[in-house]
């Protein structure tokens, strides 16, 4: 019709996602790193959990439930939603908590401020809880070294960019993806509202690419081939 305002429009492509997935070498070599306990938790839940890390740096110790590795999250739009790890960040929790049963789990090392709001004040240490901004200043810092392997000059190092805590969440759908994870699951897992979201994350990989074109090779799957 004429006065169809939607004639003739097209749907406004997403914008490209330039993140990067880490390999899982990458991975590896991250949780074997030497680095301060809060820093190896927050960084193994953030893989584990594929989650935001606005939401992780969120959670309170009452939001645990320790026993069913898992936590309670508040999402976008201040959705209630679950998130899920595994054994790795069940090890270090207990060990980063201490018995703490209440207040942020995820702490700076310092008292926290006069004006810092309460929800967010441990209230058997004081200390405050880590702010997205710190962390992300850590783990860029602390990357530095594996984000440039070729790279060994201190002075270098430092005009270089470390990865971002959002590579995580991005490398764990990825590679869940590669490993033939089921959309229903990957949303669930990411907790995206639609498919297109989810598509920007769970692109395999060069190195996964090339081990399904090798795994279909006629000739190394003893055939024949053909000439």
């Amino acid at each position: 019709m004429a006065n169809n305002p939607i004639v003739g429009s097209e749907r406004r492509p997403a914008p490209p996602d330039r993140t990067r997935a880490l390999s899982r070498e990458q991975i590896a070599a991250l949780f074997a790193a030497k680095a301060p306990l809060r820093e190896r938790t927050l960084w193994k839940a953030l893989y584990e959990t594929c989650a935001r890390a606005e939401e992780i740096l969120r959670l309170d110790v009452e939001d645990l439930l320790l026993a069913d590795k898992r936590g309670r999250v508040v999402s976008k739009g201040g959705t209630i939603e679950w998130v899920h790890w595994q054994s790795g960040t069940a090890q270090l929790l207990p060990r980063l908590l201490k018995g703490r049963t209440r207040g942020p789990v995820f702490l700076t090392d310092r008292r926290a401020p006069a004006r810092a709001p309460s929800g967010d004040i441990c209230p058997v240490t004081g200390r405050a809880r880590l702010s997205y901004r710190r962390a992300a200043e850590l783990f860029e810092t602390l990357t530095r070294p594996p984000a440039h392997p070729g790279i060994t000059d201190p002075a270098e190092l430092e005009t270089r960019g470390g990865w971002t805590l959002h590579q995580l969440r991005h490398s764990s759908l990825t590679h869940e993806a590669e490993d033939g994870t089921n959309t229903p699951t990957l949303l669930a897992r990411s907790r995206h509202a639609s498919v297109r979201s989810l598509e920007r994350y769970a692109r395999p990989g060069v190195d996964a690419v090339a081990d399904h074109v090798a795994a279909r090779d006629p000739l190394r799957r003893g055939g024949r081939g053909r000439a």
